[in-house]
């Protein structure tokens, strides 16, 4: 008799990543992962069973065309999800997709609606976006009598007041979804869960949680519900991250285009593409090879991205009103202790202590009992809260 799973999907440009996930009755139930990296160019397949706790890696053909790489390895993940057909029933699959706009609160259904919506917000999340709904195409294609769920990046954001969601910018433009949405809300999600669950004092509190990955942003959390993030309409907004700029001045997009002469694709590929760590250094826009590296401009890249991750740590505690715990997630949270050293000894105007021995062992409290407030190295789990999403549809039928 088999047994029912949902099948996770995380798209990005360079990775997809699925989970499967067995439905219990209660929480979803981790099973397996398959996973792509290195799209487009040198692609590895990576399996991990959970329960048996083993794991191995396959590299895969070169792809045809650099065009055909995300095609290839769709086919490559629908391969083995049909391999293990014999052992689960897949119930549902369920996709993260970046960008909800205003609509989307919680996980939806998909049908032709949704993704005519979807794909109208592709602009907004032009890195992100494209790559999310092509499994969703090729997903219905192959499984057509499987539902399709989205969950959604914005959703988690839409508790903030509207004070934090408004630009001032003409009121028309509000009414038209010109808003500040936020993203990172599955593992900002993923994290109010886990600190409910662990740390239920704190939870209760006031929290701001740091994602760090290849895109980076802070939320200000509290009561566990988002009221202020540092990303915006699109995922440019706030923190300097591997390649995206954060937060610019609006007059120096006007300048390039107006005065400069550069085309609005161009600014934006440089916005999106060639700037960041990666614009600051010079050198790359990923965090260990500026912290192994003894050229200069490297250095002024962490030193930037340290310097405003203090400046946002604070706006946020404004909004808060105080703080009663920072949390580090994502890749750079949770594997690069070198960068979690910085940035808590970057806080320690705020009354916290690095316990270094601590942060080497992956903390979880990364600060010493003195600190003013902990600072905790939480990992995160965007495919649990997918998985979550999808039951929660199945379960009301």
């Amino acid at each position: 008799m088999t047994q029912d799973v949902v099948i996770t999907f995380n798209a990005g440009s360079s990775s997809l990543r699925c989970g499967v996930f067995r439905l219990t009755g209660a929480d979803p139930e981790p099973v397996g992962t398959f996973g792509i990296r290195g799209i487009p160019d040198r692609m590895v397949l990576t399996r991990r069973d959970v329960q048996a706790g083993t794991q191995d890696e396959t590299s895969l053909p070169a792809p045809q065309s650099p065009e055909r790489a995300h095609p290839e390895a769709l086919g490559h993940m629908i391969e083995r999800l049909d391999g293990i057909a014999g052992t689960y029933t897949i119930r549902a699959f369920a996709h993260r997709i970046v960008h909800g706009g205003a609509d989307y609160a919680h996980p939806v259904c998909i049908d032709d609606d949704v993704m005519t919506h979807l794909k109208a917000l592709e602009p907004l999340a032009p890195s992100h976006q494209p790559h999310n709904l092509r499994p969703i195409r090729r997903m219905r294609d192959h499984y057509p009598d499987v539902p399709q769920i989205a969950c959604f990046d914005t959703a988690f954001h839409r508790t903030q007041p509207r004070l934090a969601q408004l630009f001032a910018l003409p009121r028309a433009l509000a009414k038209d979804g010109i808003l500040r949405f936020g993203f990172h809300g599955l593992s900002y999600d993923y994290i109010a869960h886990r600190l409910d669950r662990d740390y239920p004092d704190l939870s209760r509190g006031r929290v701001i949680v740091a994602h760090l990955g290849h895109g980076v942003s802070l939320c200000a959390l509290k009561d566990g519900q988002s009221i202020a993030t540092t990303m915006g309409l699109t995922a440019l907004d706030g923190m300097p991250m591997g390649q995206r700029c954060g937060t610019i001045d609006p007059g120096v997009v006007l300048h390039l285009i107006m005065d400069r002469g550069h085309s609005a694709p161009e600014v934006r590929d440089m916005l999106y593409e060639e700037s960041g760590l990666m614009g600051v250094s010079g050198i790359s826009g990923e965090m260990n090879d500026l912290l192994a590296s003894d050229d200069p401009h490297a250095a002024e890249a962490i030193d930037y991205f340290s310097y405003h991750f203090t400046r946002n740590v604070g706006a946020l505690q404004a909004t808060l009103g105080g703080v009663d715990a920072i949390v580090l997630t994502g890749g750079m949270g949770k594997y690069i202790p070198a960068l979690r050293a910085r940035l808590v000894d970057a806080l320690a105007w705020m009354g916290v202590t690095l316990d270094r021995d601590a942060n080497a062992a992956g903390g979880p409290v990364l600060t010493t009992q003195d600190s003013r407030f902990p600072v905790l190295m939480l990992p995160t789990d965007e495919e649990l809260i997918l998985a979550r999403g999808a039951a929660g549809i199945l379960d009301k039928g």
